[in-house]
């Protein structure tokens, strides 16, 4: 998804589709470019929260059997919309069940009392044909009235079903219910493209094995990629001849971070984090694969590409029909 583009759309409430996945963003514009030569080289960044955001989510079947979570009716997606806020936001989302089976919206890493839990368990759930809306709070870091630390609610999050097929919402999951949120931090570089990987038991995205997905980017974009598991397997993910840093935002702080630079990170079941990467740096343009580095994962088809093209389109010793190559 090309940001750039999308964020102008955003403020009339509209959405696009990257890959396949649609994706919205609540978080505003970020700082104004710079003016002069640096224009070309300062990334934005994101503002300061504090805003009330609304928002229409729907869950649907797809033509294939799947269930997917959607902005409008008749477009769920595989993972579902990403929804971006800031530290400080507040959000309402008005969810409508369009399945025949009682289905339900529960979310990682942000604020909400009992009533938007989306559980069975506490009578959160939503019945078929009927709707409710949930509300998401954010904040940013500060001291208890102990002196302690509270963290802020920056970070690579998700939200996913825990209702369809057991109450955990096992059969929900599998069958592809489940989306990525980001909360971002005021001054959080923003990406110019971004990607969201999910490895769901042996599928990435529920797609099968050895068809992608893949994606496309240009040598020097910001590349940003939202890692998410589900199921029943702990994967590692890794991306070749990219590598970032080990903390909240994937970035490096300065020459001093003590933060660990990887390549590879182990991820378990509902364990998300999230990376920045520029795209092609000190390797150049080509068709880079990212995986899982479990074996056995790998040869099952638990793998895709990272498509970077020179600035002019072309991707080298790139075959889409080849071995490994995806349509």
């Amino acid at each position: 998804m090309d940001r750039r583009s999308f964020n102008r759309k955003v403020l009339a409430g509209s959405a696009v589709a990257a890959t396949g996945v649609t994706s919205v963003s609540l978080a505003g514009n970020g700082a104004p470019a710079a003016a002069g030569p640096l224009a070309a080289t300062l990334p934005r960044t994101a503002p300061a929260g504090g805003k009330v955001r609304h928002m229409k989510l729907y869950a649907e079947k797809l033509a294939d059997g799947q269930l997917g979570y959607g902005l409008e009716k008749g477009k769920p997606t595989i993972p579902g919309p990403m929804i971006e806020l800031n530290e400080g936001d507040t959000l309402h989302i008005e969810f409508e069940n369009l399945l025949d089976v009682a289905v339900s919206l529960h979310v990682h890493g942000v604020d909400f009392d009992i009533d938007n839990d989306g559980t069975k368990l506490n009578r959160s759930h939503v019945e078929p044909g009927a709707t409710r809306t949930h509300t998401w709070r954010t904040h940013a870091p500060g001291r208890r009235a102990d002196g302690t630390w509270r963290a802020g609610s920056a970070g690579y999050w998700h939200y996913h079903d825990h209702v369809v097929g057991t109450d955990h919402g096992t059969g929900g999951i599998r069958k592809g219910l489940y989306g990525p949120l980001v909360v971002r931090r005021k001054g959080d570089i923003l990406p110019d493209k971004q990607f969201t990987v999910v490895f769901n038991d042996m599928t990435i995205n529920n797609k099968p094995g050895h068809t992608g997905p893949d994606f496309k980017a240009t040598v020097g974009d910001r590349v940003e990629i939202v890692m998410i598991t589900h199921g029943e397997y702990y994967h590692t993910f890794h991306i070749h001849g990219h590598r970032w840093a080990d903390n909240r935002t994937g970035l490096l702080t300065g020459p001093n971070d003590p933060s660990r630079v990887i390549d590879n990170k182990i991820t378990g079941p509902a364990d998300s984090f999230g990376l920045q990467i520029i795209a092609g740096e000190g390797v150049g343009a080509g068709a880079w694969m990212y995986h899982c580095h479990v074996q056995s994962h790998s040869d099952m088809g638990m793998a895709g590409l990272l498509l970077i093209a020179k600035p002019d389109g072309t991707i080298p010793g790139h075959d889409p029909g080849g071995p490994g190559g995806h349509h």
